[in-house]
């Protein structure tokens, strides 16, 4: 079967993941029947489908039509052989219970065509034992979605023991052509990458608290502000459930042993019904009490270590088995949990052999198998960590951005941080810098494009989450400010031209960034604002100042006090944006801008950026500036060459000269 072979997905159950999933597939422009065992329970995800369409479409994320259209094309069933008897693909996401999904498979296998795949949305059961219920095995894999289906990105796509490899490429490209990232976890392993990670590392913290080692204040602090995570440990678990956590533990402790055995505050938790976020009550109190208040200040170093050893453990364990590289299990914790690094980077930066010793003083101390160093981790550790290191010593490396050469005279950054909508941290602040540095001193490169990465934005601002771990001192504040302005700076002040691509949301401190290019090329779908006032701040790296020169003082007022989202064509009347295209042109339109730049003449490029930001304040001394350019510009060849091209009616071909 190929892609274009996918007319009807069945989706059976329409809870949260059901109902989720179904809308996503129906979005897409895929035929949905939605099946569940009792009508009003249909009915019920039917109804929620519709409203989380009436709420994109009020939030112009999708238009009016296309959500009538994409909910016309959802059919609600309770028979198992109206739902799935002509469906291509069936994606099943009832109860995580492993006889109740037995029994559904055992149904489904009398009604649905030979031809249909089978994908289980199962977040930790083996695919291999599911798949081993149907005839057909070759045609069974694992298809994991993330709560909310509408929101999140990632989809584990997990490979049972006779999981044909085309069956894992159909399904792929189906996650691909729903919007969605998929990464594959080669071997059915319990909890697969993303909650093989997790819920460990929520067990650990319990034991913590358990063993009387710290406290539920000091594990979140640790795990929110001193390890950068987007939420502490027990805030997380509530968020999630903590019957879920427990549910997930109780089937790797059956499967893997008593390196997983839930600890005896988690079990507690889910006895009392004390499930987080969902009863009202977990680790905090959501209904008499203000829910997760996490101090910024009791982060502990044993925590810290514990839980980054849970981590190492567990990559160890996943990489060193074969169900998933490091590079799999660092996009699928970043999309999946929304970790700024992946636990393998974390690991490698925290020190594999600090983590190793944790490990071994913890198991030397208490003798419980969660803290035996997996094998693979001490074979790492001798060789400094997970990752390969560069044998090219001085290769400049990235990790928040990523450099490009599209075109022999267009160096291309891309800020890459997808799974953050391409937010600022102070890391990519820094790898801008050096990536400016290293663009202008190429002879090679002749122009800058600038882009984010993904489909969703430009950059959506600063990283408030990873700035909020350094406290809110005022002084700090004050530098990060200024830190913001320098990089910006430079490349505003860059001496070849610049243009940012942009897609998506371009806001705050995405939208300043964007400010520094020469000229901006926008998608139709992009939205624009300085939203920092409705959180009590005002733009800090450059916006006050830019925006008035580009769009004049009372645009400038308009967009940065009011705090509003303008759309594309907006900002292109506003003289913000210079060119609106069509959203799958952007690429191609951007590049071929900045190319043509790349070719026109690099002295009187450099000139002409500097005449204008010598003018900005004082008109007189960009005059000056411009007479005395002027004058140095008609000694060079690339003149000779425009004007013999010009004659010759040809392309001129300047050399920079």
């Amino acid at each position: 079967m190929e892609l274009e072979d996918i007319n009807t997905v069945a989706v059976l159950g329409a809870g949260n993941m059901g109902h989720g999933i179904a809308e996503v597939v129906a979005m897409a422009g895929y035929d949905v029947n939605m099946r569940d065992i009792k009508e009003e329970f249909v009915q019920n995800g039917y109804e929620q489908i519709e409203w989380s369409l009436n709420k994109l479409a009020e939030n112009d994320q999708l238009s009016e039509e296309e959500a009538d259209a994409a909910l016309e094309r959802v059919t609600p069933f309770v028979d198992m052989g109206e739902a799935c008897g002509d469906a291509d693909v069936v994606i099943e996401a009832v109860p995580e219970q492993m006889e109740i999904k037995k029994d559904v498979y055992t149904e489904l296998e009398d009604v649905a065509p030979d031809r249909a795949i089978f994908a289980t949305n199962t977040s930790s059961l083996s695919i291999s034992e599911l798949a081993d219920v149907t005839e057909r095995p070759g045609q069974f894999c694992g298809m994991h979605f993330f709560n909310p289906p509408v929101r999140m990105d990632l989809v584990e796509v997990i490979s049972g023991a006779e999981t044909d490899e085309e069956t894992l490429e159909v399904i792929e490209a189906l996650a691909e052509d729903v919007g969605k990232t998929p990464v594959r976890v080669h071997k059915d392993s319990p909890g697969f990458i993303v909650n093989r990670v997790l819920v460990p590392l929520m067990n650990e913290a319990c034991w913590l608290v358990h063993e009387d080692e710290a406290t539920i204040a000091a594990v979140d602090s640790t795990t929110k502000y001193g390890m950068g995570l987007p939420m502490g440990s027990f805030e997380l678990g509530d968020q999630v459930g903590n019957d879920v956590s427990y549910h997930v533990l109780e089937y790797m402790h059956e499967v893997l042993g008593d390196a997983y055995e839930p600890c005896p505050l988690l079990e507690e938790k889910v006895e009392n019904e004390e499930l987080g976020k969902k009863t009202g009550k977990g680790f905090y109190d959501y209904e008499d009490g203000d829910g997760a208040q996490i101090p910024s200040d009791e982060q502990s170093e044993l925590v810290e270590r514990r839980l980054v050893a849970s981590m190492a453990n567990e990559v160890a364990k996943l990489i060193g088995n074969d169900v998933a590289p490091p590079e799999s299990i660092d996009e699928a914790t970043k999309l999946g949990a929304g970790f700024p690094d992946g636990p393998v980077k974390l690991v490698d930066e925290f020190g594999i052999e600090d983590a190793l010793e944790t490990l071994e003083e913890a198991y030397e101390e208490t003798g419980h198998e969660r803290y035996e160093p997996a094998d693979y981790l001490e074979e790492r550790a001798e060789e400094g960590g997970f990752y390969e290191t560069d044998a090219d010593e001085g290769a400049t490396e990235f990790e928040a951005i990523r450099i490009e050469y599209p075109d022999e005279m267009v160096g291309h950054i891309v800020v890459d941080r997808p799974h953050r909508m391409n937010t600022i941290s102070s890391q990519l602040l820094a790898e801008l810098s050096e990536a400016i540095d290293l663009l202008e001193a190429d002879d090679e490169v002749r122009s800058i494009l600038l882009t984010g990465a993904g489909e969703k934005a430009f950059s959506a601002g600063a990283d408030i989450q990873s700035m909020a771990a350094g406290g809110a001192d005022p002084i700090e504040a004050t530098e990060l400010s200024k830190t913001g302005q320098t990089v910006f700076g430079k490349l505003e002040a860059c001496e070849m031209p610049v243009v940012a691509g942009i897609d998506g949301y371009c806001l705050g401190g995405g939208m300043e960034l964007s400010m520094c290019a020469d000229l901006r090329i926008a998608s139709e779908r992009s939205e624009f604002g300085q939203p920092e006032l409705d959180l009590g701040l005002i733009p800090g790296w450059g916006g006050t100042q830019r925006l008035p020169n580009i769009v004049g003082e009372g645009r400038a007022k308009e967009i940065i006090l009011t705090a509003d989202r303008f759309d594309a064509e907006t900002m292109a009347e506003y003289g913000f944006v210079n060119e609106v295209v069509d959203n799958d042109e952007l690429e191609d339109r951007a590049l071929e801008l900045a190319a043509d730049l790349a070719g026109g003449p690099p002295i009187a490029h450099r000139y002409t950026k500097r005449a204008m930001l010598a003018g900005r304040d004082d008109t007189d001394a960009g005059l000056e500036y411009e007479a005395s350019a002027f004058g140095q510009l008609m000694a060079t060849d690339d003149l000779m060459e425009g004007i013999t091209a010009f004659m010759g009616d040809d392309e001129p071909e300047f050399e920079g000269t």
